[in-house]
């Protein structure tokens, strides 16, 4: 099938070489049972290009569904892919089947497939070798013959180095891979696709269509798109809705257009912190230790004021009780000598110059013990509420949960 009336079905502008090497490569492997891997950043587009292989190839009057991989829970993520007897886990109540029974003879995407976990991914690469799969809570291995195309916006070869994706199945998925440009790397095609969003927000709002000029054109396609197509899709319609003067300047065009960092976090020896997940672990670690260094700066000067007066310990039971209450919530306080006189309040205290030489404050920069310490901090703070605590944390529900079995916390 040529490559512009693939355009004209699909509704896909634009004329750059990369997209048409792209659109060449699904097009001629459709036709085969050849598993796709589709790479790209997050908004280019990546689930058309599988559904172009869906519909021009000998399936495409069979199922197809879209699964995004990073959306599903990671304990729940076997059953709905491959199924699960009754009662084989609480709450279990029927028996159900798994997308890759219900799509027999069809193609399933899975989308954001660098989110999944160990696990399934090993059932995964044995349906893609052997066409077998077995329900969760049966022995009985069941057989499937479903095309799998998958897509992701990550280095799955970096995720194959730091031990996160199995080697073997990125070699197993990766049979074609097809690469879909980022829109910055179209720039013709930035305005074209622009005109398009901009007529189409026209006839659907009732409102004449918007037009840019010279220097606003320019604007467009010098700024980076970091959410692509989809992001230059979301502007035009703000634009045809917000703005009376339908001939957009680049002042005009400037107030639509978010100001945009690649890099909101300081970036850590050996990445470039284009891994989201990554990201979110960091901001732990950052968050962790501005907290730790905040209350190791507070008790040194609780003891500093203890130093200096001593007589203010016996007549100050609060004191007291704040001081073993901050200790009790920081351990990475451990260990921590309190001078005698401090565990009683019934006597003056006296101290000479030489307990400077007895107070000590170890702190433990483990960061395993420092990420689990947090963790555990805001599920108490949320009272085991994992979305609020993953919410506080900067981090993904999903993310949490593999944190919790990783360092077996209860909550």
């Amino acid at each position: 099938m040529e490559i512009q009336s693939i355009k004209n079905r699909f509704g896909i502008i634009g004329n750059s070489p990369a997209l048409n090497y792209a659109l060449q490569v699904a097009s001629q492997v459709a036709s085969t049972d050849l598993t796709v891997l589709i790479n790209g950043e997050s908004g280019v587009g990546k689930e058309v290009f599988s559904q172009i292989i869906h519909s021009l190839s000998p399936r495409k009057h069979n199922p197809f569904i879209a699964v995004n991989c990073g959306a599903i829970p990671e304990g729940t993520i076997d059953s709905e892919l491959f199924g699960h007897e009754k009662g084989s886990f609480t709450g279990a109540a029927d028996a159900r089947k798994g997308y890759f029974e219900t799509v027999n003879g069809g193609t399933i995407f899975l989308d954001e497939i660098g989110e999944l976990p160990l696990g399934t991914q090993a059932r995964l690469l044995r349906v893609l070798e052997t066409g077998e799969y077995i329900r969760v809570g049966s022995s009985k291995t069941q057989k499937t013959d479903v095309r799998v195309i998958a897509a992701t916006n990550k280095d799955l070869l970096q995720q194959v180095q730091s031990g996160r994706f199995r080697e073997d199945l990125y070699y197993r998925l990766s049979t074609v891979p097809i690469r879909v440009p980022a829109l910055h790397d179209r720039p013709e095609d930035i305005h074209l696709l622009f005109r398009k969003f901009a007529a189409d927000f026209a006839n659907k709002y009732k409102v004449a269509p918007i037009q840019l000029d010279d220097e606003a054109k320019q604007l467009l396609i010098n700024y980076p798109w970091p959410g692509n197509v989809r992001e230059l899709k979301n502007i035009a319609e703000q634009i045809s809705v917000l703005s009376h003067d339908k001939n957009i300047t680049a002042k005009e065009l400037s107030k639509f257009l978010q100001p945009y960092s690649n890099n909101r976090m300081p970036v850590l020896a050996g990445h470039n912190g284009h891994s989201p997940e990554f990201a979110n672990e960091r901001e732990i670690l950052y968050k962790l230790f501005f907290d730790m260094k905040k209350d190791v700066t507070e008790l040194k000067r609780m003891f500093l004021d203890v130093l200096q007066n001593p007589n203010m310990v016996a007549q100050n039971q609060s004191f007291i009780n704040e001081l073993k209450e901050l200790k009790n919530n920081n351990e990475v306080m451990q260990p921590m000598l309190v001078p005698a006189p401090l565990q009683s309040s019934s006597q003056p205290v006296i101290m000479n110059n030489d307990i400077h030489d007895h107070v000590e404050v170890e702190e433990s920069l483990n960061i395993v013990d420092k990420e689990k310490e947090l963790i555990i901090k805001a599920l108490k703070k949320h009272k085991s509420k994992r979305k609020d605590a993953a919410l506080d944390l900067g981090i993904s529900e999903r993310t949490l949960y593999r944190k919790l079995k990783e360092y077996d916390i209860e909550d």
